[in-house]
């Protein structure tokens, strides 16, 4: 028997956008990103202005999962940021139920903290009840739907929000998800 390789986190990269594409779509047949829109986000990722993060998880030589975070960037006021937007994260089918998807949320989430962001919003597939489950764990609550968000599927979208714990200042507040500390 094998040992399992731990997948590794790094920063998501252009050269990274073929092999995210081919997990893109494997996942999201229907509704995938296109090559541009990661183009988009990756331009907005670096650099002393940036209000994007976007991770790769590689394992035995190959991308298994991805992650990517939009900030508001600061706030008019120069204060923090008012929030940010899970905009993606995936992970292999052969991955799922590794705690995988749990490493690239606590990843999002840091970098919700160091963009200070006081809220963190995403919107989920609402058939999609496994990545419901995921943010559930870490403290995110339904505030509310969008109908027909998922094109073209016309899927809808359940909105869900993880704010700020009153005294920590961060977006990730003090929430555990097992046994993974995300502390601002």
């Amino acid at each position: 028997m094998t040992t399992p390789v731990t997948p590794v986190l790094r920063e998501m990269r252009w050269w990274d956008i073929d092999p995210v594409l081919e997990l893109e779509k494997a996942l999201f047949p229907v509704d995938a990103w296109s090559r541009g829109m990661f183009w988009s986000e990756l331009a907005h990722s670096r650099g002393p202005a940036a209000t994007r993060r976007y991770v790769v998880a590689e394992a035995g030589g190959r991308l298994v999962g991805y992650a990517g975070l939009a900030s508001a960037g600061p706030a008019d006021d120069g204060g923090p940021a008012a929030q940010a937007d899970v905009q993606t994260i995936a992970v292999a089918r052969d991955h799922w139920g590794t705690g995988l998807g749990s490493v690239l949320l606590t990843e999002l989430l840091r970098a919700a903290t160091a963009f200070e962001c006081a809220e963190v919003m995403l919107e989920c597939r609402i058939d999609n009840i496994r990545a419901q489950k995921l943010y559930e764990r870490f403290g995110f609550e339904a505030i509310g739907f969008r109908r027909g968000y998922y094109q073209p599927g016309n899927v809808d979208a359940l909105v869900m929000r993880l704010t700020t714990a009153s005294d920590s200042g961060s977006a990730a507040g003090s929430t555990s998800e097992r046994g993974t500390e995300i502390n601002g």
